[in-house]
């Protein structure tokens, strides 16, 4: 399907007054916004190739229709939320789910919908038809020295094709773990990781990063190789400086202070990316900002704090994805509601004072502190996302839009009801 330009003009007509009115009104309260809009406009998210089908519970799995059946699908599903919201301009692909047939024609079809390769990711927590060694017992962790060479040689694949397609990062998940006290041996199992992944290592081009994920449980719930981001910056740091930490929202124990962690890791110059998602109990996988969107502020309040004092770069030298699960919503239309968030939750802690934080920290004055924190994140910056939308080319209402034009309508006519997307 595709979303000619003047639809999204027409759409955006409609609504023009309304929302110059409400963009208006809330410019008295930004300094500097031709700074802020730069940035916003600036600010892409990464969407993963098995985001657009739908996800499943522990139990079960309810396709819907028009899924994307194919990989070249799924960038055109990103090309349509791109073309929406103007902040979706890459995909993260996972391999073997998405290995491509012809790197050089998807490369040339992600291009024409304007969508570049973010972060490869591997796969060594299920076993795939026909692979010789199972991985049960583990992968990169694992007591036999052929599984964790297998484990080592599918990421190496998966450097590879990310290099066909212009990539410069590979993601490394490993659910590695115990499910019961005496199974494992945790320094073995830490030493035989680190020596996998250093073999990975020795693969990266120069240009390239490693980022190791972390999760506290799950599938193994006595303990996980990489369980806290102490031992992924642990294996980072003793990796090299190609290597860095990647936080997932959704892969900490209830209530970590994951704002705390991401200023830490910045500091010692070892945050390399970030997994957006929500979650009420664990690794809930659920759309952006639906549950916790003040401890989303909070986390962009510290990444922006961060970024600035080594004087990073907002859009291009950390990893920004969208890692969740949708079980009960359209896809497509969680997507834009988590990309939405993210962009709402970044323009919320551009406006932090961060002088006068400052002074109120230094000063010990809890009061104030709390006071500028929330006046940003009370701050309703919709139109200021909305606006930068529109100057990008994109749609004042992406959602709304989506509705109107009959989008997952049109997907089920073009691919039928019964489609059931790649991945988990």
């Amino acid at each position: 399907m595709n979303v000619e330009k003047y639809k999204i003009e027409e759409l955006n007509e409609v609504t023009i007054k309304v929302h110059q009115r409400k963009f208006t009104a809330l410019l008295d309260e930004i300094r500097d916004v031709d700074s802020v809009l730069k940035k916003l406009l600036d600010f892409n998210i990464a969407i993963p190739s098995w985001a657009l089908g739908t996800g499943r519970t522990r139990f079960a799995r309810f396709a819907g229709g028009g899924e994307p059946r194919s990989l070249e699908e799924k960038i055109e599903d990103i090309g349509l939320l791109h073309k929406l919201n103007q902040s979706s301009g890459a995909i993260s692909l996972h391999i073997p789910w998405d290995i491509p047939k012809s790197p050089n024609d998807i490369r040339s079809l992600a291009a024409m919908h304007g969508i570049r390769f973010d972060a490869m990711n591997s796969n060594t927590f299920q076993d795939q038809p026909g692979q010789k060694h199972s991985y049960k017992f583990g992968s990169m962790q694992h007591v036999q020295s052929e599984v964790r060479k297998q484990a080592v040689d599918h990421n190496i694949d998966v450097i590879n094709y990310g290099i066909e397609l212009g990539s410069k990062s590979i993601t490394v998940w490993l659910s590695d773990g115990s499910c019961f006290p005496g199974q494992l041996n945790f320094r073995r199992a830490f030493e035989n990781t680190l020596e996998s992944l250093s073999e990975v290592y020795k693969h990266l081009p120069s240009d390239w990063k490693m980022f190791v994920e972390y999760k506290a449980f799950e599938p193994n719930f006595y303990s996980t190789t990489v369980g806290d981001w102490g031992q992924s910056l642990l294996y980072a740091s003793k990796l090299g400086e190609k290597a860095y930490t990647l936080v997932d929202l959704g892969h900490h124990l209830p209530n970590a202070n994951i704002e705390q962690i991401v200023a830490l890791l910045l500091m010692e110059g070892k945050l390399g990316g970030f997994h957006f998602n929500d979650s009420k109990y664990g690794d809930d996988d659920l759309t952006v900002g639906s549950v916790k969107p003040y401890q989303l502020f909070l986390i962009f309040n510290e990444l922006i704090d961060g970024m600035d004092a080594r004087g990073m770069s907002h859009s291009t030298d950390l990893g920004w994805m969208i890692d969740a699960s949708h079980n009960v919503k359209d896809p497509l239309e969680d997507l834009i509601q988590s990309v939405e968030a993210i962009m709402i939750a970044y323009a919320q802690a551009l406006l932090v004072d961060r002088e006068q934080l400052r002074k109120a920290q230094e000063q010990n004055d809890t009061v104030m502190g709390q006071e500028i924190l929330q006046k940003a994140f009370r701050t309703d910056v919709r139109p200021l996302v909305a606006e930068a939308r529109l100057l990008s080319g994109g749609t004042l209402n992406p959602l709304q839009a989506f509705r109107t034009l009959k989008i997952r309508e049109n997907l089920i006519k073009e691919r039928g009801l019964k489609t059931i997307s790649t991945g988990l």
